[in-house]
């Protein structure tokens, strides 16, 4: 299978990955999308599209500035909605995504960060993380950016997460 990745900097990019999107039931906005190629325009953030045989299989986000606020406290960039439609899992796509991603950061940051969710259809990517080197970044469970305080309650949904960070290795000069 021979996958290629594409920065998200064209018109014709967005229709493709909004299409794809709704084949896969994932549902944003317009204003999402038009947002996502303007902050690509304006560089600070980075999408990535994989294509294979020229029909999108993934995406994800590199966010200069993240949401979360201890990232975005911190200049740390985040790795953000990685996702790999089901027919086009295990192919090593996401692994792709998240590596040329991890490069364009470490060219400006000593760190990057990653959020995922905390129910088991995030088990794959969980376990893809830890192997990857990151580690949780001793700020708990994060329920829609804001920090979980022990006895609340909360929805165990997309917006659950705990956020790792890993320390990019700095070569020697």
């Amino acid at each position: 299978m021979e996958v290629q990745l594409k920065k998200l900097d064209n018109r014709d990019l967005l229709v493709g990955w909004k299409n794809a999107f709704e084949k896969n039931n994932k549902h944003r906005t317009d204003e999402y999308y038009e947002r996502c190629l303007e902050e690509n325009e304006s560089g600070i953030r980075v999408t990535l599209i994989a294509l294979v045989n020229h029909t999108v299989a993934g995406i994800c986000h590199l966010k200069y500035e993240s949401d979360y606020p201890y990232f975005y406290n911190h200049q740390i960039p985040e790795v953000n909605a990685l996702d790999v439609f089901p027919e086009f899992r295990k192919h090593g796509i996401a692994t792709r995504l998240v590596d040329e991603l991890e490069s364009v950061a470490r060219i400006k940051y000593k760190r990057i960060g990653i959020g995922v969710g905390l129910f088991k259809d995030y088990g794959i990517a969980q376990r893809m993380y830890y192997k990857r080197g990151y580690v949780p970044d001793g700020n708990g469970v994060i329920y829609n950016g804001r920090e979980v305080l022990p006895g609340e309650m909360v929805r165990v949904d997309d917006d659950l997460n705990l956020f790792f960070i890993k320390e990019f290795e700095q070569e020697n000069l």
